[in-house]
C-alpha cells in the first residue's frame, strides 16, 4: 500500500520540479516508509511506500531490462504463482509488484489482465517516443485520478495531490456535485472538483505526449445470467473461493488483523482467518457511547471469544464527531457523505499502533445481494418494487433552491447496459452498485480513512474467485424467506453458529441525526451562512432543516449538507481546517 503520482508533459520538457516536490510532500501520509522518484524525459513518477512485502529489496520505482519503471500503490496476490510460471525473468527483487512489470514487456496494454489483486499501477516505457500506462483494478479498491491539462496529463492516487501540483485551476463541478447530492457519492469518471478524472475500475490507459491515446477496461464481475446448480454444490465451492480468497489475502511480511462488526460479512472472514492462523486472529470493533443505535460490541466480543481472537474495542463518541469531522472532510477529498468514515477513522487510528494491514468486509453485501433495495427490485411496482436509488436525498425536502435533475442518468445507463448484457434484475442492481456505490463510496472511505493512519485495508470479498462464486447463484441462493446473502448465511451457520447468521439483518448506522439535532440551531446557522451552501439553498430552509435533525430523512440531508460545507471549505476553497472542530472550521473565514 503506497500513494503514487506522477506528471506527463505535452511539449517533451522536463515536468516542473516545484509541482513534484509538492505532491510528493502531499503523498507523504499514503507511505511513511520510504519515497522513490523516477525521472525519464518528458515523465517523471513518484512513489510513497508503506511496506508490507519485500521489506528489504522493494523500494519503487521498479525497472526492467528494456527500460520501463514502474510505481504502484496495492497488493498482487498471486504474485508468487506468476514468478512460478515466469521461470527465468530476471527478477531483482521479491516485491509482488514485479512481475506486472515484465508482464507489460510481454503484454504490452493488457498485462492488467493477469493480475489479482487491488492496485493502482504507472508504468512509463521509454521506447518508441515514450508511454504512459495507468492501470486499476476491476473493483477499484484502489483509487487512481488523472487531469489533462495545458502542462500535460498529472495522475495520483488522490485528487488533492494533483490539486497541489499547482498546474490544474481549483473550481467546483456542479453537475457531479448536485449528483453527490442527492447520492451521497458522485458517479462514474467524474467527482465535484472540475478538471479531474477518475480512472474507472478496471481501466488501463495508455499517453504519449501528455495526452490519453487509448482505453481498455477489464470487467470484475462474471458475464451471463443466474446458473443452475445445486445448493450443496454451491455450497462447496463457496468454501474453497472463500478459504482461498482468505489464505492469498493473508500474504504478508508484516503482522495483519481484521476489522470485525459482527455482522455476516466480517464473521464469515473471521471464522476462515481462525481457522488458517495459528496465531490469534487480532480483532477490532467499533461503538458508540449513544444508546439509541445499535451498538456492535457485545456481539463482536463474543465471536472473537469463541474463536480465540484477541479483541479490541473503540468507542466514536459526540466529543469525536465535533472535534474529528472537519479532519476526516478534508482527507475524504473525493467526497463521500458515508457516515461510517467517522467509525472507520477511528478504527483506523487504534489499529495502526499495532498492525499495517487489516482485512476488511466490503463487498459481501454487493455480490451476494444483502441489501433491501435488492429485495425491492425482484418486486413488480404494485408490491412496492422499485429500481434502486431511485430517490435522492433532497427529493420532496425543499430545501435547495432546484432539486438536482439528471442526477440518476449515470445508474440508469447503467441499468440499461446490464439488461442487454443478459443479465436479470437482481444481477443489474447487483453489477450497478458494484460500478459505482461501491468504488465511489465504500472504498474511497476505506481508503482515505486507513490511509490517513498509513493503515493498508483488504477486502477478501472483491476479488475474482468470490466473485465467480457468488455473482451468478440463482436469485433463491441469494434471497430466501425475505433475507438477502442466503448462500453466505448457511455457509457460516455450519462454520460459526454463534454468529446467528439467519437473524434479521441488524443494520449500521452512526447517530449523527442525534448529534447534530443536540446543536441545531447553531449548526444549523453556521452552515446556512457559508457561501457554498448560499448558492445551492436557501438559509432559513437550511436552518429549519437542522432543527428537524432527529428525523431521519432531514437528518440525512443535514449530515449531508454539513459534510459537504466542510469538504468544500477544505478542497475548494483550500482552508486549513484539519486542527479545528466543526464549529471552528465553519466560522473561520
Amino acid at each position: 500500500m503506497c500513494g503514487i503520482a506522477g506528471i506527463m508533459t505535452r511539449d517533451g520538457s522536463a515536468p516542473p520540479e516545484a509541482a513534484l516536490n509538492a505532491m510528493m510532500d502531499a503523498l507523504s501520509h499514503r507511505g511513511p516508509d520510504g519515497s522513490g522518484r523516477h525521472y525519464g524525459g518528458d515523465t517523471a513518477l513518484l512513489q510513497t511506500r508503506l511496506a508490507i512485502i519485500d521489506l528489504t529489496t522493494g523500494d519503487q520505482p521498479l525497472y526492467e531490462p528494456g527500460g520501463a519503471a514502474l510505481v504502484a500503490n496495492g497488493e498482487i496476490y498471486n504474485y508468487i504463482e506468476l514468478r512460478a510460471r515466469m521461470d527465468g525473468t530476471p527478477f531483482q527483487t521479491a516485491s509482488d509488484c514485479e512481475p506486472a512489470l515484465f508482464l507489460y514487456r510481454q503484454s504490452g496494454d493488457a498485462f492488467a489482465d493477469e493480475l489479482r489483486g487491488m492496485y493502482a499501477i504507472a508504468i512509463h516505457d521509454p521506447t518508441e517516443g515514450g508511454s504512459l500506462i495507468l492501470a486499476r483494478d476491476p473493483f477499484g479498491i484502489k483509487p487512481l485520478y488523472y487531469a489533462e491539462t495545458a502542462t500535460g496529463l498529472v495522475f495520483a492516487s488522490e485528487p488533492g495531490v494533483i490539486l497541489r501540483s499547482g498546474l490544474l485551476d481549483v473550481a467546483l463541478d456542479q453537475a457531479a456535485r448536485d449528483i453527490f447530492l442527492q447520492l451521497q457519492f458522485s458517479c462514474g469518471r467524474f467527482l465535484p472538483i472540475a478538471g479531474i478524472r477518475r480512472v474507472l475500475p478496471g481501466e488501463t490507459l495508455v499517453a504519449r505526449q501528455g495526452r490519453i491515446v487509448a482505453r481498455r477496461q477489464r470487467q470484475a464481475l462474471p458475464t451471463g445470467g443466474p446458473e443452475k446448480i445445486s445448493e450443496q454444490d454451491a455450497l462447496d465451492r463457496l468454501d474453497a473461493a472463500i478459504r482461498n480468497s482468505v489464505r492469498v489475502h493473508q500474504r504478508s511480511d508484516v503482522p495483519y488483523g481484521l476489522f470485525l462488526s459482527g455482522g455476516i460479512d466480517s464473521s464469515a472472514i473471521l471464522s476462515m482467518m481462525a481457522e488458517l492462523n495459528e496465531s490469534p486472529v487480532i480483532a477490532f470493533t467499533a461503538g458508540f457511547d449513544d444508546g439509541s443505535v445499535q451498538d456492535e460490541r457485545a456481539h463482536a466480543r463474543m465471536l472473537a471469544a469463541r474463536v480465540g481472537a484477541q479483541h479490541e474495542e473503540v468507542t466514536f463518541g459526540r466529543e469525536d464527531f465535533f472535534r474529528l469531522l472537519p479532519r476526516i472532510a478534508a482527507a475524504v477529498d473525493d467526497p463521500t457523505a458515508d457516515y461510517a468514515v467517522l467509525p472507520s477513522w477511528t478504527l483506523a487510528e487504534r489499529a495502526a499502533q499495532d498492525l499495517k494491514v487489516v482485512l476488511c468486509g466490503e463487498g459481501g453485501d454487493e455480490l451476494f445481494a444483502g441489501y433491501g433495495r435488492y429485495r425491492s427490485v425482484q418486486r413488480p411496482w404494485w408490491l412496492g418494487g422499485k429500481a434502486i436509488r431511485s430517490r435522492g436525498v433532497f427529493d420532496r425536502l425543499g430545501v435547495l433552491h432546484d432539486t438536482p435533475t439528471g442526477w440518476r442518468d449515470s445508474i440508469a445507463g447503467r441499468e440499461a447496459l446490464d439488461r442487454q448484457a443478459g443479465r436479470n434484475r437482481l444481477q443489474s442492481a447487483q453489477a450497478t452498485d458494484c460500478e459505482d456505490w461501491l468504488p465511489n463510496d465504500l472504498l474511497v472511505k476505506l481508503d482515505r480513512c486507513l490511509m490517513a493512519h498509513g493503515l493498508e485495508g483488504r477486502t477478501p470479498f472483491l476479488d475474482p474467485a468470490v466473485a465467480e462464486a457468488a455473482f451468478r447463484l440463482p436469485d433463491d441462493l441469494k434471497i430466501r424467506d425475505g433475507k438477502g446473502k442466503w448462500l453466505l448465511r448457511q455457509w457460516l451457520n455450519k462454520r460459526l453458529p454463534e454468529a446467528d447468521p439467519f437473524a434479521p439483518k441488524r443494520g449500521f448506522t452512526v447517530p449523527v441525526g442525534a448529534w447534530i439535532a443536540g446543536d441545531a440551531a447553531r449548526l444549523g446557522n453556521l452552515v446556512a451562512r457559508q457561501a457554498c451552501i448560499q448558492d445551492i439553498a436557501r438559509p432559513d430552509r437550511v436552518e429549519t432543516l437542522f432543527a428537524a435533525a432527529s428525523k431521519k430523512r432531514e437528518g440525512q440531508a443535514a449530515w449531508v449538507l454539513l459534510f459537504y460545507a466542510l469538504w468544500h471549505k477544505a478542497l475548494i476553497g483550500g482552508a486549513a481546517i484539519r486542527d479545528a472542530s466543526i464549529h471552528e472550521a465553519l466560522e473561520a473565514a
